[in-house]
């Protein structure tokens, strides 16, 4: 901002107006920092693609006035020229923006090379191996494309499955057998990348920016992460939450009949489960624990960490 107004001030002082020239370059320095303020927020894909398309529109706006050159005057040409380059160049660079948003390095180099792009990448993460489901999840076709395992989270597996801790050590271990399971379905293309961000110290972090760098999904179960990464403009694959929309719907004033397994934490209430795990809350059902009762399902609440169930016993009725 300094040298702009410096810049302008000296140039005012030629044209004998130094005020008005510092702040014409005031004007100009805040116009540059606005400018590199929405650049470094933008996408390498949508910057190429807004170049690319602001010169396609002014090239075009050339072509369009080059047969009119001999039919009219010179001054006209240039006030023609200049509105519909103005015209077609910002149309241009608003479609290249929208249309490069998902272009990457990547995407450009494979095609320099004659490589066709790769669709419907998939990236997994530590938390979606180690659980499992993934696997069963690929082998009856549900997701499909190709899947990358980063090297930074096989190191990650490979570290926990070193732990001393022997839970630590057998989710490591588990983690390791899922993975060697998936790459061995035949319906899908499993492969192990080498980027890496040394830069980005933390794993999730690292899985952000390489889902933003391959223009990939992240599979993964762990919440936190499905929030960072859609905050960023990443899609996610949340195996939990596609778990929970799979579960049986249970509507209030529906009946069942379920084994009383504990106590509940408030004043004379019982816990059952249903077949899929969710848990169902039975008021004055301490009494029954460890047997069957008949439910009236009374009320459902759903949260983003699953759904509980409300119910009393029939025989109240």
């Amino acid at each position: 901002m300094l040298i702009f107004i410096t810049a302008g001030y000296l140039y005012g002082i030629r044209l004998q107006a130094p005020l008005q020239g510092a702040g014409f370059g005031l004007v100009l320095g805040t116009i540059f920092i606005v400018t590199e303020m929405r650049l470094n927020r933008m996408a390498f894909g949508s910057m190429l693609g807004g170049v690319v398309g602001l010169g396609l529109g002014i090239l075009i706006a050339r072509l369009l006035i080059y047969p009119l050159t001999h039919l009219m005057t010179d001054d006209s040409m240039v006030l023609a020229y200049f509105i519909l380059s103005a015209f077609l160049g910002y149309s241009g660079l608003l479609i290249g923006l929208e249309r490069g948003r998902n272009m990457t390095v990547t995407a450009i180099m494979r095609l320099f090379k004659g490589q066709e792009p790769e669709e419907d990448i998939k990236i997994l993460d530590t938390s979606v191996i180690i659980d499992g489901r993934i696997a069963d999840v690929i082998e009856i076709g549900f997701l499909g494309g190709t899947f990358v395992v980063p090297q930074f989270i096989l190191q990650e597996l490979q570290y926990i499955a070193d732990s001393p801790d022997p839970l630590r050590r057998t989710k490591g271990r588990r983690g390791l057998e899922i993975l060697h399971r998936v790459q061995k379905l035949a319906n899908i293309k499993v492969k192990i990348v080498e980027e890496d961000f040394p830069k980005i110290k933390e794993v999730d972090a690292k899985l952000i920016a390489l889902a933003r760098f391959l223009s990939a999904k992240i599979v993964t179960n762990d919440f936190n992460m499905s929030k960072i990464a859609q905050l960023q403009g990443v899609s996610v694959l949340n195996i939990n939450e596609l778990s929970n929309i799979l579960k049986p719907v249970v509507l209030p004033g529906e009946p069942l009949q379920l084994f009383i397994a504990k106590e509940g934490k408030e004043h004379n209430q019982g816990v059952a489960y249903l077949d899929d795990g969710t848990m169902v809350v039975v008021e004055n059902a301490r009494k029954l624990i460890g047997k069957s009762a008949d439910l009236i399902v009374t009320s459902v609440l759903q949260t983003t960490a699953g759904r509980m169930i409300f119910a009393r016993l029939k025989e109240e009725d």
